[in-house]
């Protein structure tokens, strides 16, 4: 019989040796993943993006209003919803992001996708975006060094919501979660690892452990240079760390201290690697990849691609080459 996308998924995750590695991939590449979400909180009035006269604007369901200059990127936040004082958070209407009617459609979706054989991802937010984008960035990485008793205050409440919403996801049947922040700079830490133990760490373990508690795995996206804290994620219980340019780190050192404990999901570097236009060096890059950080662990690696050419300025076919290595240099790359 056939093997699925989520079997070969879950085989991967245990180190078991699946046929082929995990594809993640987009731009007419195959994906043996699928993602569902809640519908949005009906006590919250948003604003999708909307161009204004030179910037593009946009209000979340927590109230902040974002900015950007174009239409391809993320953009950042502008006003956060309380980056005037902590007195507003007396009054504000935190988002109702649990009940049960706000799953329903997921629940369907998550029932077709199974059907089709895929490993179904829930996706919620994480606790260090959702503070900094309610408090601003610069205030809010003051206010982790100048106020950490309000800050945990504000992480235990969203820690609650996003307890809650992973449980809402294990009772629809999703495989695993999906979430992600970003932690670095190009060579450092937001703040110190010590700092993000103290604050970030323990809610980690809360939204982690609920999800690993109703058995399914947990994917974290960050950006940066993250070394430090790679252990951290995986003592919590993540099983995929989605880096987008993680040769930031060292692939070798990452096999040296990471191969078989959890699984990385990446492009080709977006920063380094892609951006040579080399296509000999994207085809040894990929297989690099796949010989160092999955073939001696019997799992530990899934094909990624990044989802906007244009904001990288390439042209789609040097991510195509590294999608075509990843399919042909995966299958049965066990050593």
């Amino acid at each position: 019989m056939t093997i699925t996308s989520r079997e070969i998924v879950q085989q991967s995750l245990a180190f078991a040796a699946p046929p082929r590695i995990p594809f993640a991939m987009g731009g007419g590449f195959p994906s043996d993943f699928r993602g569902v979400s809640r519908g949005p909180a009906p006590n919250r009035r948003t604003q999708p993006w909307t161009e204004r006269d030179g910037y593009w604007n946009m209000i979340d369901e927590w109230g902040n209003e974002w900015r950007r200059l174009e239409n391809i990127t993320k953009g950042e936040v502008h006003r956060g919803v309380i980056e005037e004082g902590w007195d507003l958070l007396e009054t504000y209407q935190w988002p109702d992001v649990d009940r049960a009617d706000l799953y329903e459609e997921a629940a369907e979706r998550v029932k077709e996708y199974h059907q089709e054989g895929y490993y179904v991802h829930g996706s919620v937010g994480m606790s260090f975006d959702i503070a900094r984008y309610m408090r601003r960035m610069e205030i809010f990485l003051t206010d982790c060094a100048a106020e950490p008793d309000r800050v945990r205050a504000l992480l235990d409440r969203i820690a609650d919501l996003l307890e809650r919403q992973v449980h809402r996801y294990a009772d629809i049947g999703v495989d695993g979660i999906s979430s992600g922040e970003d932690w670095g700079t190009q060579d450092r830490l937001l703040m110190s690892p010590a700092m993000f133990r103290q604050l970030f760490k323990p809610v980690y373990e809360r939204v982690v452990g609920a999800a690993r508690s109703r058995g399914l795995s947990f994917r974290l996206h960050s950006c940066g240079f993250v070394r430090e804290i790679i252990p951290d994620w995986i003592e919590t219980g993540v099983n995929i760390l989605q880096f987008d340019q993680p040769e930031i780190h060292g692939i070798d050192y990452l096999s040296e201290n990471y191969g078989g404990k959890v699984h990385f999901e990446s492009p080709v570097d977006i920063q380094t690697t892609l951006q040579t236009r080399d296509h000999t060096l994207i085809e040894a890059t990929a297989r690099d990849y796949i010989d160092k950080l999955t073939a001696p662990f019997g799992g530990g690696f899934i094909a990624g691609y990044y989802g906007s050419n244009p904001a990288l300025g390439l042209a789609p076919e040097y991510q195509e080459t590294a999608s075509n290595t990843y399919m042909n240099h995966g299958e049965n790359p066990w050593q």
